[in-house]
């Protein structure tokens, strides 16, 4: 017992200790994140509108990367593939967070505030790392929800002067406002708005948060009279100006027959999307709350304080969950919707359009074989070198250290990567190389304090020139990795320059030391 507490009171030893209790803590308590190859996943494939270099391919990336995280998916995998295509890999997860991550990766990111026709800011006047979400609220049967976000002075001012004496109206906040479209109403539709609130009304509610500028996007309603319809929309599309139709139509209908001719797109959404959501402020004031069809957000009323002239530059897109849902639902709709705005706002724009094809499920039996081979792989290399150690040295003492400090530093490899990104395939090829890399470590440490029984040198002397050697090896090894852990082309080996670099740098800093530690005592003992 004496011995044991003789090796604790070493602060090299503790300090493992100290350290691996600690990451055990903290997988308990967070879980560790493990990759699609062990849990299976979805594959969402993503094609490029057109081929594009590998500078913005490299921003493409990036972008969705941002997008992910911010949104909360931690173990999300994007892989460029050639000039022209995608593949995002998704963790086994729910059918509505698949869908969630398709939203998110499918938008563009353009952020536009109209007031009175003219955009009074846009996504470019944000400023990086100034988004933050708002906790959902519940107050008066309603759970709301709120995104807040900073702008440059330039663009303060430039707003300042647009909203100058709009006091009480509708900033309409747009995310993805469709461009060269033309929006085509179901009379159906246009008539089932809230009480209170006649067609006509809501027509007109509608045009206002259509206008804007010379980007007006046309808003034509189907009556009774298809010809009249199909008259409506053909003057529109020979100008040559729109390419796509909005509506809550089926494609199918004959509405289409001649108006697909001139190659126009037709986008049909819900009929939930298609009704918009009003906000009557009063008897002669109804506005558009929100129109997910358009991609309004919220239509937030100008406080008369900053419709005076005053230059601010903090700002909020808000909304509340609808109200049909149960309180429950009300809250997960608040807080997915803030995430989802927050997640494209700081991911910005994508440089090109994406097309989103059909995700599909991938097993994870061949990583979990891979996996089983791989541990055993591990165990037998340990055992094996161990056992080389053993007949080298002929100390059967040296077994013990060896696999201890061994398997400490792969736990702590394993929770690091697993606490903060994923455990993949090549993550697992990383540690079963600093083994190989913390067994010649060892060896050398080993020889060192083994040799010392022979010479006058000082435990304190034989450890240092040890360790120049082993720092040197670890500098090399982390100077060799960089490359692969900064590569945007090569994302599959990341994960394996992350292990080598984390098992080096523990290594040195923690491990190796502890290791160093229990030989030295145990020899200088003897």
């Amino acid at each position: 017992m004496s011995n044991i507490k003789s090796y604790l009171k070493d602060r090299r030893i503790l300090l493992l200790i100290v350290v691996a209790l600690f990451f055990l803590a903290m997988d308990l308590h967070f879980g560790l994140h493990l990759g699609i190859e062990f849990v299976g996943g979805t594959e969402i494939p993503l094609t490029l509108q057109h081929s594009v270099n590998a500078t913005t391919m490299s921003t493409i990336q990036s972008v969705i990367e941002q997008r992910a995280s911010k949104f909360g998916l931690k173990e999300i995998v994007v892989e460029p593939i050639g000039n022209s295509q995608i593949d995002v890999l998704l963790p086994s997860t729910t059918p509505a967070q698949i869908n969630s991550t398709i939203s998110v990766i499918e938008s563009q990111g353009r952020f536009d505030g109209v007031v009175n026709g003219k955009e009074a800011i846009n996504g470019q006047d944000i400023l990086n790392g100034s988004i933050g979400i708002i906790p959902a609220t519940a107050a008066n049967g309603t759970d709301e929800w709120a995104v807040t976000f900073y702008i440059t002075q330039q663009a303060a001012t430039s707003f300042a002067k647009i909203v100058y004496g709009q006091a009480n109206k509708p900033l309409y906040m747009f995310l993805d406002r469709p461009q060269n479209s033309i929006v085509l109403i179901n009379q159906s539709t246009l008539g089932n708005v809230s009480a209170g609130i006649s067609p006509s009304v809501a027509l007109g509610a509608m045009r206002t948060a259509l206008a804007l500028s010379n980007q007006t996007i046309p808003l034509v309603v189907a009556g009774n009279s298809i010809n009249s319809t199909l008259l409506s929309l053909s003057n529109y599309v020979n100008t040559g100006m729109y390419d796509k139709i909005i509506t809550d139509i089926p494609e199918s209908s004959q509405i289409f027959t001649n108006v697909l001719k001139e190659n126009v797109t037709i986008d049909e959404v819900s009929r939930a999307n298609m009704t918009p959501q009003y906000l009557q402020i009063s008897a002669n004031q109804t506005v558009l709350e929100s129109w997910p069809a358009v991609g309004l957000l919220s239509s937030p009323l100008l406080n008369p304080g900053i419709t005076n002239g005053t230059i601010s530059e903090s700002y909020e897109i808000s909304g509340v969950a609808p109200s049909a849902l149960s309180q429950t639902a009300k809250l997960d709709y608040a807080n997915n919707e803030s995430k989802t705005i927050a997640s494209i706002l700081s991911g910005g724009a994508l440089p090109v359009g994406i097309v989103v094809n059909t995700p599909t499920t991938l097993s994870s039996t061949l990583g979990k074989s891979a996996f089983e081979v791989s541990i055993l792989a591990l165990i037998l290399a340990m055992i094996f070198v161990s056992v080389m150690i053993v007949i080298r040295y002929r100390r059967i003492f040296l077994i013990g250290p060896i696999l201890l400090t061994t398997l400490m530093e792969l736990f702590i490899i394993v929770s690091i990567i697993g606490l903060v990104g994923t455990i993949d395939l090549a993550a697992l090829a990383g540690m079963i190389a600093v083994v190989g890399t913390g067994i010649d470590a060892q060896i050398i440490i080993t020889d060192e304090i083994i040799s010392k029984e022979h010479g006058s040198s000082s435990a304190r002397v034989v450890l240092g020139h040890a360790f120049y050697i082993v720092w040197m090896d670890a500098i090399l090894i982390v100077v060799a990795m960089l490359p692969l852990f900064f590569s945007t082309s090569l994302t599959q080996v990341v994960g394996f320059s992350e292990s080598t670099i984390i098992g080096a740098l523990m290594g040195v800093l923690i491990t190796r030391p502890a290791y160093g530690a229990i030989v030295s005592r145990h020899f200088g003992e003897e």
